[in-house]
């Protein structure tokens, strides 16, 4: 990966929706260069997907809180691919310590948000969580 290729991925991860007319010019590259380059990064698995990123005031409104959980290590891949295809979760660690995995859960309501960690709770294999709210976002990059 050269500085072309490092200074196309800034570009996408500050617009994911920008054209690719308009990266060549920022860039000074051909649109067929950019587009290539963009091919070459998404079969290498460095551009794995795209994204939004959601307004600060809708984000701010949404009800965020951290499920840390246990569960029988034969599972994992199960749970794993079970809280991926959930709706709400938006991250998932693996982290040390007394819990397994850790997932930012993300609901409108405290209605969504209970049956999203119910849903968790009752998985195959799931034998502990523990939720915490989140009151508020003192930093974030």
């Amino acid at each position: 990966m050269d500085d072309k290729d490092k200074q196309l991925l800034n570009l996408l991860s500050e617009n994911s929706r920008s054209s690719t007319t308009t990266l060549a010019r920022m860039l000074g590259l051909s649109r067929s260069t950019v587009q290539d380059r963009i091919r070459r990064l998404e079969d290498r698995g460095i551009i794995a997907g795209y994204t939004i990123r959601l307004n600060e005031a809708f984000s701010q409104r949404l009800i965020s809180a951290q499920v840390m959980m246990t569960f029988q290590p034969k599972y994992a891949t199960a749970i794993l691919q079970a809280l991926k295809k959930m709706p709400g979760v938006v991250s998932i660690f693996t982290v040390s310590g007394i819990y397994d995995l850790i997932a930012t859960v993300r609901a409108q309501t405290t209605e969504e948000l209970d049956t999203t960690i119910d849903n968790i709770g009752i998985l195959t294999g799931m034998e502990k969580t523990t939720t915490s709210i989140i009151l508020s976002r003192k930093y974030e990059v």
